[in-house]
């Protein structure tokens, strides 16, 4: 089974950085409201909002849709 979430400890392992670096990335992330975490037992299940991600990507695409133009470069 396939499932859109990670738990803190799996980045750890796949990142290959400090427990407490992640944690504070994660902090971070959920502050701004990109991502959602639950706790299951002594760990927290993180996943993207998607509410938020799809704010986030119309955004961002509006903003390299505009601000980048072909042409004289230099």
């Amino acid at each position: 089974m396939k499932i859109n979430a990670c738990i803190g400890g799996d980045l750890v392992e796949e990142l290959g950085l400090a427990q407490a670096t992640i944690s504070q990335h994660l902090k971070e992330l959920k502050a701004v409201g990109l991502i959602q975490g639950t706790v299951e037992g002594t760990s927290i299940c993180y996943c993207i909002d998607p509410k938020t991600w799809k704010q986030y990507r119309s955004f961002f695409e509006k903003f390299f849709d505009s601000s980048v133009s072909e042409g004289n470069c230099c």
